[in-house]
């Protein structure tokens, strides 16, 4: 399919909340094609449907280490989070050049409709999990940063804008 541009922050688009999915369509299908061009394009191991300004409650995950491995998945949900954190730097193809190091729950079980139109649970761990929940983050209208201090996202946010003018 073909690699899509993301969105530059702070388009509005990305601060919606995205639109549940129905069912599997064919539509659907080309999207998640595109999602997956996209996070390989970047090269990345997520994306969400609103980054490209799809306002579909849509995800694509792939952390594995010989790629090719993308989940798809349309309204995801965590169901359960574990106690126990794990750090890892994120990023945002929305806003280049700034990441920022977050805490975030090692592992999740999430619902969601997959590809062939069935819901599924499935259980994510380290990077998998670390890259599900930012992608949901993103369904919601949230950004990364959004879970910083207020002094640390001003911060960030002031470095990407003179970094991106």
């Amino acid at each position: 399919m073909t690699a899509r541009v993301c969105l530059p922050w702070p388009d509005p688009r990305l601060r919606r909340p995205a639109q549940a999915v129905s069912e599997i369509t064919d539509e659907i299908r080309a999207h998640w094609d595109d999602m997956v061009d996209t996070m390989e394009a970047m090269p990345g191991v997520g994306l969400a449907a609103p980054q490209i300004g799809v306002t579909l409650r849509l995800a694509v995950v792939d952390a594995s280490e010989a790629r090719g491995q993308a989940v798809r998945m349309a309204n995801p949900e965590v169901l359960h989070a574990s106690t126990q954190l794990r750090e890892h730097e994120e990023a945002s193809p929305n806003l280049p050049g700034v990441s920022a190091r977050l805490s975030r729950p090692r592992a999740v079980t999430v619902r969601f409709l997959n590809a062939d139109g069935v819901i599924e649970d499935r259980d994510f761990v380290g990077l998998w999990a670390t890259s599900v929940q930012h992608q949901i983050d993103h369904l919601a209208g949230r950004m990364y940063f959004d879970r910083l201090s207020k002094m640390k996202r001003d911060i960030l946010l002031r470095r990407a804008r003179k970094l991106n003018g």
